[in-house]
């Protein structure tokens, strides 16, 4: 599987928001190295999970939109 990757803005984003989440709950300003490295554990054993989850939920989504399709097929016979 290819490494999941984020663009500059994202990143900065991310650790903003891990920045603001550690401030607000344990009143610690962590710095740009302890960001880093969170973001970095998250990216290398959240994300994959994250994404294998949203391929499964996108392949059950596209089987119902399938069955909606073949009940709408059958709909469309003319009695004889």
């Amino acid at each position: 599987m290819q490494k999941i990757t984020l663009n500059d803005e994202q990143k900065k984003q991310i650790m903003e928001e891990i920045r603001y989440f550690f401030d607000e709950e344990y009143g610690e300003d962590i710095g740009i190295i302890k960001q880093t490295k969170i973001m970095d554990l998250f990216m290398e054993q959240l994300a994959p999970v994250v994404y294998n989850k949203a391929l499964d939920d996108a392949i059950l989504w596209y089987k119902r939109q399938q069955e909606n399709l073949e009940a709408d097929y059958y709909t469309l016979y003319k009695e004889n």
